[in-house]
């Protein structure tokens, strides 16, 4: 169970960027973070991911308190940010084997794990080049790749499609799923309707801070029956 209880985010002493956000994701279900630029997506996932301390309210993930208890948390999840240009010398094998030692996965584990991501992600013959000379989407695939080598509970996604070619998008769109089918769970933000449509068992929606709607898509649609879910969208955050 990931529970983020009455969290805050005040900057400057002034402008709350998250307001009294509260938010439980379960087991096996694949929950889908939405909202317009600025309205405390990322903000609210850096504090789940113990990047950001909460001025006021607590994260716990699996029991674990992201501030007290950070390195068991941090044990619980595997985070891929909305800007994938990090590690840029190490070559592709290189940061994905940093990842395992971190996690203290044995090297037979690491391996089996290298290889099938690698094929199934179309990144085997790219392992052995460093990570600045990949296309934006290939570093967003050795992020995720690198996610997956600890096979956390949870999976933490800030926009995890930008960038990605159709194929490998699809490709990821079904780990998401089969994780959650699994008992695992996926929590993710993204701008893409569509996607949230036919991905997720369940959204929030963010606006100024605050959630302005928790529940299905399906559900939120019956509310508005003439309108498309992108009239929608916009009716609810303007």
């Amino acid at each position: 169970m990931i529970t983020i209880d009455k969290v805050s985010k005040i900057y400057n002493g002034t402008f709350k960027a998250v307001d009294d956000l509260s938010i439980e994701i379960g087991s096996g279900e694949i929950v889908g973070f939405i909202g317009p630029n600025g309205a405390g997506k990322t903000t609210t996932i850096k504090m789940l991911t113990g990047i950001l301390a909460p001025t006021e309210g607590t994260v716990e993930l699996n029991g674990f308190n992201i501030q007290t208890d950070a390195l068991e948390a941090k044990r619980q999840f595997g985070y891929v940010s909305d800007d994938p240009n990090a590690f840029l010398k190490l070559k592709g094998i290189e940061y994905l084997n940093f990842v395992a030692d971190i996690y203290g996965i044995d090297t037979q584990t690491r391996q089996a794990r290298i290889r099938d991501l690698s094929e199934l992600l179309k990144m085997d013959t790219a392992l052995n080049d460093k990570i600045n000379s990949y296309s934006h989407g290939m570093r967003q695939k050795i992020m995720v790749m690198g996610v997956l080598i600890h096979d956390p509970y949870l999976l933490i996604l800030d926009e995890p499609l930008t960038g990605l070619d159709p194929q490998s998008a699809f490709i990821l769109k079904k780990l998401m799923r089969e994780r959650a089918d699994a008992g695992k769970s996926v929590f993710f933000s993204t701008h893409v309707l569509e996607v949230a449509e036919k991905l997720c068992d369940r959204i929030i929606i963010i606006n100024h801070g605050k959630s302005i709607y928790e529940g299905t898509l399906d559900n939120l649609k019956s509310q508005y029956n003439e309108l498309s879910l992108e009239e929608i969208f916009l009716e609810i955050t303007q």
